[in-house]
């Protein structure tokens, strides 16, 4: 029965019967973090519109079409966060953590939110992970980032992946660049999509990012950026490849790969699902050598990636790979008359303390409605008690999935569920 409200469009609930992918997923990212001794970073949902619009690009899709802007009861202009990056050198700056031991790694968790037209594995509110390695301009870095999002997905199972890498250069070699792009796409103006025909002078870069299939198929031709690094950025290129052959990475450079948002340099990167359609990116990221700057910081290198969790669950139930058990409890207790019940409470206590998934059903009184809700949730051992084991100090085990049972003292119970030496 459908109810007075429903989920807004765009976005959606994460039901019990899929939030452990979820744990999953976050679990292997945090373990994976960690081995490369990064730390968590939590912002705030929503921050200072301006902050966004001088990060991403005021001629960006996102801050032109997909920000969530409103203003609080003094008029001051505010956004949902569309992206991580951008309140993560914010807070770096505005806490100093240059100044502190261990900050230069930083991972963070979290759902951002854009105004975009809902397609499958593209939603309005939606979950990203992602990393920030901020300091240095050492090729290697930009390695070691690459690598950390390579073995995530590896350890996830993920098979049907692969690597792309770019270099789309730093101001100095950006000029020349972009007019060329600018006198190649020019030629073919009126074929281009309305919003690529505004990017052409703003951002030329941008064109080579459309997914719109005219769009893609004028870009192929376009020149390529790796023609016109200047000496350090090809250096540092060249660098970054040769790390990620030494640590026996696979990688194809596709010189069309730019990125979305304004604030990227030099290195760019994209693992891509090839069952994914059009939107096939599960990971991406680059470096953002003047972002800082352009926050009011001093000049800080860095270099990030960020991956959004619904096409990655998409990659995984694609290739059909596990997420791990759904939770279960170990043990469920049912318990027969009125003493048993009271019993029970001081014993589901006991069970939980030992950390042992314990769950039980206080308004069912019957054995057969217990043992029905015992079933439903899906737990290993029913533990029974009624007037015999109460007199006896006993508890009869049964085990859920072959039907045996016996009874053991209710003194060895918690060892033996530990040990799973029960039947």
């Amino acid at each position: 029965m459908a109810g007075k409200y429903k989920v807004p469009r765009g976005t959606y609930d994460i039901l019990p019967s899929e939030s452990y992918k979820w744990q999953f997923i976050t679990q292997k990212f945090r373990e994976i973090a960690h081995l490369f001794n990064y730390r968590e970073i939590i912002t705030p949902i929503f921050e200072s519109s301006g902050l966004f619009e001088r990060s991403v690009g005021g001629n960006s899709d996102i801050v032109q079409k997909e920000m969530y802007k409103f203003k609080d009861k003094k008029g001051r202009q505010f956004a949902l966060r569309p992206e991580g990056t951008a309140p993560v050198v914010r807070s770096y700056i505005e806490n100093s953590l240059q100044m502190q031991p261990n900050a230069s790694k930083l991972y963070y968790i979290a759902p951002m939110f854009r105004y975009d037209r809902p397609q499958k594995g593209r939603y309005r509110q939606f979950y990203q992970y992602g990393v920030e390695n901020i300091g240095s301009e050492n090729p290697a870095y930009d390695a070691e980032v690459i690598a950390m999002g390579y073995i995530f997905l590896e350890k996830l199972g993920l098979q049907n992946f692969s690597l792309e890498i770019n270099s789309i250069g730093c101001s100095n070699c950006s000029q020349d660049y972009d007019k060329a792009l600018i006198e190649y796409f020019s030629q073919y103006e009126a074929e281009l999509c309305k919003d690529c025909r505004n990017r052409l002078q703003k951002n030329p870069k941008r064109v080579l990012d459309c997914k719109v299939p005219t769009c893609r198929k004028i870009a192929q031709n376009a020149p390529s950026m790796l023609d016109y690094l200047d000496e350090d950025c090809q250096n540092h290129f060249e660098k970054v490849q040769k790390y990620l052959q030494e640590m026996n990475i696979p990688f194809t450079v596709n010189p069309k790969i730019v990125r979305g948002l304004d604030y990227y340099t030099q290195t760019a990167f994209e693992f891509l699902n090839n069952n994914l359609g059009a939107q096939n990116a599960v990971c991406g990221g680059g470096r953002y050598n003047g972002l800082f700057q352009q926050l009011g910081g001093q000049n800080t290198p860095a270099i990030g990636f960020a991956g959004g969790m619904e096409r990655l669950i998409l990659s995984m139930e694609n290739e059909g790979l596990s997420f791990g058990e759904e939770p279960h409890p170990q043990a469920f207790v049912v318990a027969l008359g009125d003493e048993a019940k009271e019993f029970s409470l001081s014993l589901v206590h006991k069970l939980r303390n030992e950390k042992i998934a314990t769950d039980t059903s206080y308004e069912k009184n019957s054995l057969k409605a217990q043992m029905k809700a015992a079933d439903k949730s899906n737990a290993l051992y029913c533990l029974i008690l009624g007037d015999d084991e109460l007199k006896t100090d006993t508890v009869t085990i049964k085990n859920m999935k072959t039907g045996e049972q016996k009874q053991i003292p209710l003194a060895t119970l918690v060892q033996a569920i530990k040990q799973r030496t029960l039947v």
